[in-house]
């Protein structure tokens, strides 16, 4: 699976999903300080499920319905980094077919997908 990681994601997460052989774009060594919008644009030209920890694009999609391939919101604070990564990597590989297109947030309490509604 391919994504981009937003600027905040954690490097143990990025790194772990480039270890389970997936392709991962990192905003931080391509577009540093791209705006939110610029960066879904950019998960977009990638054909790429965004990876952030910004609940903004929330509103990206849902309020202002822009176009994206899927999002997944990692929400784990007190979670140590390499338990954060270790989370993460289980979700894309447990519900990999579930995430392109969809909204999904990974918290303590566990995995919400939701379908989106503004896809390409």
């Amino acid at each position: 699976m391919t994504f981009v990681a937003d600027e905040c994601v954690l490097e143990a997460i990025i790194v772990r999903l480039r270890t389970d052989g997936h392709t991962v774009h990192a905003i931080r060594d391509t577009n540093g300080g791209a705006t939110d919008p610029d960066v879904l644009a950019i998960a977009v030209g990638h054909q790429a499920v965004l990876l952030t920890q910004d609940k903004d694009f929330g509103e990206l999609v849902f309020r202002l319905q822009l176009q994206h391939l899927g999002i997944v919101l990692i929400r784990l604070g007190g979670v140590t980094f390499a338990d954060r990564a270790e989370r993460v990597a289980n979700v894309v590989a447990n519900h990999a077919n579930e995430l392109p297109g969809a909204f999904t947030v990974i918290s303590s309490n566990g995995v919400r997908i939701r379908p989106a509604t503004t896809q390409p």
